[in-house]
């Protein structure tokens, strides 16, 4: 997988939220900014992530995630 199809996959899933992603190999890294991630958890924010790549990890085509998830107001308020 390309980091565009990555990027279609989760912007098919979570709509709302902006998404970059990079890659490495089967590594991505990806930066997701949305206001559906307001209130919740770390771990809450991951699991969404996941559950749009779910069946890439699964296969295999996804070997592995890094992320990091930002409401637009964390996004705007980054040093």
């Amino acid at each position: 997988m390309n980091p565009d199809d990555v990027k279609v996959l989760l912007e098919n899933a979570l709509p709302d939220c902006q998404f970059e992603v990079e890659t490495d190999g089967g590594h991505f890294n990806i930066v997701a900014i949305g206001d559906l991630f307001e209130g919740k958890r770390p771990v809450q924010r991951q699991q969404q992530i996941y559950a749009a790549l779910n069946e890439q990890i699964s296969s295999g085509a996804i070997h592995a995630v890094n992320m990091k998830t930002f409401t637009h107001q964390e996004w705007n308020d980054r040093s």
